[in-house]
């Protein structure tokens, strides 16, 4: 389908000229003679992209301008400018314009242009699905007691920059409340970096989270910004705290206390404006008994405490999340949602989730794949062993 443009100049000339132009390139050109038709268009239709002149009768184009912020702020907004017009054209980009083209237009620039505003809004578009599904993908399910508490504590939690520590069993879903917490934070606009603290070497962890410079080691050929750098302005999650090297947790310790790092080879101290949120499946307390963690960093982490339930211990969920699940699944195959029997919602809420959430997505997952149309008790007897 072709891509529209609106062109809204009170010279005939002008809308005929650029009409031809944008017709031969493939464009859908509609016009419009002074600004109060032209917004009265901009109302009334959705177009990829408006071309639009600054002195008209009846509306000039600031003001066209300010109505297509109001009603398609997503709608590119290109002012065609005399050359005496073009400091009243820098204003408008600063109120909102994609850009400015004099007059007569060059037709490479017009085109260039044209084609970056309208990648531009795709992209956009785009970020706006993308960001939508991640927060699907993030979203916290069920109303039971224990998760209401949580529900709670993240309400009240989120608005501070005090630091928190979840905990629970593996796949309870430790990562979906820091992201929530952050999500409904003041920094929710900056990043949230994760660093899986199991994952990476003792002699690394340290390099990963503070960075390096070049020539501090063998095999640092170059520098590089740490994790608590790139979270700056925004969240930083420490999943598996309870793995870290003692090394690490003087680092991290100081780190907190200070709000400043220093990179590993280097000697500039560098201030960071980081909030920390840390999970683990140990109990850090017994840890710190068995001298395998830092007293005084658990205190550290710990201003708030979170404890994210067992799927076992929150059954009253599980019907809620198979169909969060079938519908998530079933969109990313993009098939029609499946069916489920009641007996067979019953069987999986009898089932013992050693795995936890992450093992109930698996399992839906499974159903949807080798099931029928509706997923059966008998399904579930055939593809899950159940204990």
């Amino acid at each position: 389908m072709a891509q529209s443009i609106l062109v809204i100049d009170d010279e005939k000339a002008i809308r005929k000229t650029l009409g031809e132009i944008l017709s031969f390139e493939g464009f859908t050109v509609d016009e419009a003679a002074d600004g109060a038709e032209g917004a009265k268009k901009i109302r009334e239709n959705n177009y990829d992209c408006i071309l639009c002149d600054i002195k008209m009768p009846k509306m000039d184009g600031m003001e066209v301008l300010a109505v297509a912020r109001e009603v398609r702020p997503d709608i590119p907004f290109i002012v065609i400018s005399g050359h005496g017009n073009i400091e009243t054209a820098v204003d408008a980009v600063k109120k909102g314009a994609y850009d400015y083209i004099s007059k007569p237009p060059d037709l490479n620039r017009l085109l260039i242009t044209l084609r970056n505003a309208m990648d531009k809004k795709l992209l956009v578009a785009e970020t706006k699905q993308l960001r939508k599904r991640i927060s699907r993908g993030y979203e916290m399910i069920g109303t039971s007691d224990g998760m209401m508490r949580i529900q709670e504590t993240i309400a009240k939690v989120a608005p501070t920059d005090a630091r928190v520590l979840i905990t629970g069993e593996n796949g309870v879903g430790k990562e979906l409340v820091a992201r929530r917490i952050h999500d409904l934070s003041s920094r929710s606009a900056g990043p949230m970096i994760e660093v899986n603290c199991a994952a990476i070497p003792s002699e690394l962890i340290e390099s990963e989270l503070f960075g390096h410079e070049k020539g501090s080691f063998t095999s640092a050929i170059k520098q590089r910004i740490g994790k608590f750098e790139q979270a700056s302005g925004g969240t930083l999650f420490l999943d598996e705290i309870g793995d870290m090297s003692h090394d690490a947790q003087a680092k991290m310790l100081r780190a907190l206390q200070e709000n400043k790092i220093t990179r590993v080879g280097g000697e500039k101290e560098i201030k960071v404006d980081v909030r920390v949120i840390a999970a683990t499946n140990k109990n850090l307390l017994e840890e710190v008994e068995a001298k395998k963690f830092r007293l005084d960093l658990y205190h550290r982490l710990s201003v708030i405490l979170i404890q994210v339930p067992s799927l076992n211990a929150r059954r009253d969920d599980i019907p809620a999340l198979i169909m969060h699940f079938l519908k998530e699944i079933s969109e990313e195959y993009k098939q029609p949602v499946k069916d489920i029997d009641p007996d067979a919602v019953k069987s999986l809420q009898e089932y013992n989730w050693t795995g936890n959430i992450r093992e109930l997505r698996n399992v839906v997952e499974r159903l949807i794949i080798l099931s029928d149309k509706t997923i059966t008790k008998k399904d579930v007897e055939s593809y899950i062993l159940l204990k």
